[in-house]
């Protein structure tokens, strides 16, 4: 079957995976960065429902398992269920970094070996930053990194980690400035979802 129908099976399951269990949602919501937006994402809800996120992680193991990959690893706090469940699926190892003193650090015992083959994971890629800090911290280890696999790719295709990217889900919500919105100047209600105090 040729790549671009996988990509688009893989794009409308895990769309609807992600709506039905209430991670996707569509209306009217307040970002935290203040914008406005027709599309929320809440990934988290996904780990909620192991049945979901195990098919999700999954999926996202079958993109990668023609190579070697010899331990997941994922971002604290969104890529530490993704990393153990699609270790888990991969049947390897699986860890996580996480902050400290602001930079991104391997900790609990958790370490890698030289020319250990390693698959970053994400739960949503927007910047890329944190991947690219584990990338970072994982080739100053010696490791290689096997490529980086994400359940949504929310940069437009702009994120580019110099090793193969697959996300399950590619998702543009359109964004404004409060005084640009026209979902306020149709008077649709407003929620605001977010983790953060706007």
């Amino acid at each position: 079957m040729p790549d671009v129908i996988l990509r688009d099976e893989r794009q409308r399951r895990t769309e609807k995976l992600l709506t039905l269990v209430r991670a996707l949602r569509t209306g009217h919501f307040r970002l935290t960065s203040g914008l406005h937006s027709d599309r929320y994402m809440q990934c988290a809800a996904l780990f909620e429902h192991p049945v979901a996120s195990e098919e999700l992680c999954a999926s996202i193991a079958d993109m990668f398992r023609g190579g070697r990959v010899d331990v997941v690893a994922g971002p604290a706090l969104g890529g530490v269920i993704l990393a153990y469940e699609v270790a888990r699926s991969l049947g390897v190892r699986n860890i996580f970094a996480e902050r400290e003193n602001g930079k991104m650090t391997f900790r609990r015992g958790f370490h890698v070996n030289p020319g250990e083959r390693v698959l970053v994971v994400e739960d949503v890629v927007t910047t890329g930053g944190s991947v690219r800090e584990v990338i970072e911290l994982l080739r100053e280890t010696g490791a290689e990194v096997a490529g980086v696999g994400a359940v949504v790719d929310r940069s437009g295709g702009s994120v580019d980690f110099g090793v193969p990217f697959r996300p399950l889900m590619c998702m543009e919500a359109r964004k404004w400035e409060e005084s640009e919105c026209p979902l306020c100047r149709e008077g649709i209600p407003i929620d605001k979802p977010g983790s953060r105090a706007v």
